[in-house]
């Protein structure tokens, strides 16, 4: 188990970054409670230039100022009034590049993650952002926190995915970001074989 080093999330290249988050484990210590899971989907966000981004056109607001912080914190944010969504900062201050996580596979604390879902063992049990942050614990309080901490990180265990299991395509519900949705930034992983 290695946790992932601040410089890791500089990268200036957002899109590698949110295939390369394929096979990570997300972890949170929330309420004294560990839970983990493998990324398995995610969604790049490239900022200013990105229609499909909250911060297109350099848009600075109370809810995007996170996005504009240095690369390595958290960005959580409240969708349809409902769902809270996890992102991660990356690149340097002032460039708001986010990578949304959509699925994870649950790893450890998995009562845990059952009893925030209120739900039985399923595939589909993390699959979808606002799944994931309720699974993890995640609420908006967890806005721009550090992910080198401890309540929530990212950590490479090793787990070996072949390239040819990562899928890539357009990103989910962006409709209204015209030419940009059909931008391959969204990558995802059937191969669910662990353990």
């Amino acid at each position: 188990m290695a946790v992932l080093k601040a410089s890791y999330y500089l990268n200036q290249d957002v899109v590698f970054l949110a295939k390369d988050l394929i096979g990570k484990t997300l972890c949170t210590f929330i309420n004294d409670k560990l839970t983990c899971g493998i990324i398995t989907e995610t969604e790049a966000y490239a900022g200013i230039i990105d229609k499909a981004s909250h911060a297109f056109g350099n848009k600075r607001t109370k809810r995007t100022e996170t996005m504009y912080y240095k690369g390595g914190v958290s960005y959580v944010y409240l969708c349809y009034g409902i769902h809270r969504l996890f992102n991660i900062i990356t690149n340097s201050e002032n460039i708001p590049h986010a990578i949304l996580i959509r699925a994870i596979y649950p790893l450890k604390g998995v009562d845990e993650i059952l009893k925030r879902r209120g739900l039985k063992l399923s595939d589909k049990l993390c699959v979808g952002p606002g799944k994931v942050a309720q699974a993890l614990g995640i609420e908006l309080i967890h806005n721009n926190l550090s992910l080198v901490k401890k309540t929530i990180w990212i950590q490479d265990d090793q787990v070996k995915i072949k390239e040819s299991d990562v899928m890539i395509g357009p990103r989910i519900g962006v409709d209204y970001a015209g030419e940009d949705a059909k931008l391959p930034y969204r990558f995802w992983t059937k191969n669910y074989n662990f353990n």
